[in-house]
């Protein structure tokens, strides 16, 4: 067993340069907030509301840089929140997801795809990945300990130019009791 950092991924968003513009104005460039553990990324200081069919988030974090394909990650009880059907998908995999009102200081969008419910995935580095005879979407599994312990199961492995770490959104997070940046223990 291999112990690994857990993060929980709160709901946030990533953004188009096209839907970046419709939301805050023409040649905005994201504000930097803080920079996430994954190399590149950041927390930007700009939030967006997020309105589905039922409800609505205000404040929803946008995750920097800007992407290709505007994408909404939320938990399952988010979804249901907002009223749209949660759908598990790892990030940049549109297929057959539900659409989302986004509204901005400049602007609304509304997407006609791309809201997910980010599977469970560990990043690890090509260097590590090796080292651990793990390859690129291979599910694993992980055990934590504690009062509420549990095993997560088919976690897919994202081999890249990543930092180790296992990304768990909040309902998993709280099934299992976990605070961000808790140590679990992968089954390899």
């Amino acid at each position: 067993m291999k112990k690994v950092i857990a993060e929980i991924s709160a709901r946030h968003l990533h953004l188009s340069s096209q839907d970046l513009v419709k939301l805050f104005g023409k040649d905005y460039k994201l504000k930097k907030l803080k920079d996430l553990s994954q190399p590149g990324e950041f927390a930007a200081k700009e939030t967006v509301q997020v309105v589905g069919p039922k409800g609505k988030f205000e404040k929803v974090r946008i995750i920097g840089p800007t992407r290709k394909k505007t994408q909404v990650e939320l938990s399952a009880s988010d979804c249901r929140q907002v009223g749209i059907n949660p759908v598990w998908r790892l990030s940049g995999d549109h297929k057959k997801t539900p659409g989302i009102k986004l509204k901005g200081p400049k602007g609304n969008v509304i997407i006609k795809k791309g809201v997910i419910v980010p599977l469970r995935h560990l990043h690890i580095s090509h260097e590590q990945a090796k080292l651990w005879k793990l390859k690129n979407k291979k599910s694993v599994s992980a055990k934590v300990g504690g009062p509420k312990a549990l095993v997560f199961k088919n976690i897919i492995v994202r081999v890249g130019d990543y930092r180790t770490t296992i990304h768990i959104d909040t309902d998993d997070a709280n099934a299992a009791g976990l605070l961000s940046c808790s140590k679990i223990y992968l089954d390899i």
